[in-house]
């Protein structure tokens, strides 16, 4: 049995209640809201898989309601609706749906809109962590390329010797790579105490 959350926003409470109960049954933790601010206010406290939101709500409409928990969740939406109107389906895809499904529809027909939607999700915010951790390396990449730097300038060493001269200091401090680099950058502009101390445990170790 499933235990993804998933959010359900619609006006109409006949499908409210009707497709609640539905994913209830087939074993999602379901939780509902009648308008599109309730739905974000739920959707941001819960933290829902997917949600779920009907386009045409009263206040704030689903596609109001999708960007905000997309741009302060990362929370993705599958979209329901009563109308088939292409110009509706347009925006709701460049908003970053992964779905699009016209009412009526029953529990059998929505599962695995939700099943495809869910996996769909987790593949976006694989490649968002990743893309994270690519910036991340390179940020910490950047920082140990400027250290490099900065020790070939002070002690006129190659490329090389300077950056084995740094690895070399950070394992005999048990420290990570990239914070040692990272402090010595903060420290280039002022105090030399730990860039000296680099060079003078590279001189040791000969």
């Amino acid at each position: 049995m499933t235990q993804n959350k998933i959010l359900v926003a619609d006006d109409d409470p006949f499908t409210l209640t009707s497709i609640t109960s539905g994913l209830s049954e087939a074993g999602y933790q379901v939780i509902s809201a009648q308008d599109g601010r309730s739905a974000v206010r739920l959707g941001l406290r819960e933290r829902p898989d997917l949600a779920i939101l009907d386009i045409r709500m009263p206040g704030m409409t689903g596609i109001e309601a999708a960007r905000e928990l997309k741009e302060r969740g990362r929370i993705s939406t599958l979209f329901l609706s009563a109308y088939a109107d292409r110009e509706v389906v347009e925006v709701a895809t460049r908003e970053g749906a992964l779905g699009y499904l016209v009412k009526p529809i029953n529990t059998q027909q929505l599962i695995p809109a939700i099943e495809a939607a869910l996996k769909r999700s987790a593949e976006l915010q694989q490649l968002q962590r990743n893309e994270s951790d690519l910036r991340e390396a390179i940020l910490r990449n950047r920082e140990i390329s400027v250290a490099v730097g900065i020790y070939m300038q002070r002690y006129a060493a190659d490329e090389q010797a300077a950056f084995d001269a740094i690895r070399a200091f950070a394992r005999f401090k048990s420290l990570k790579l990239a914070n040692l680099a990272s402090e010595l950058v903060r420290e280039s502009a002022g105090r030399d105490e730990l860039i000296e101390a680099i060079f003078q445990h590279s001189r040791k170790l000969g």
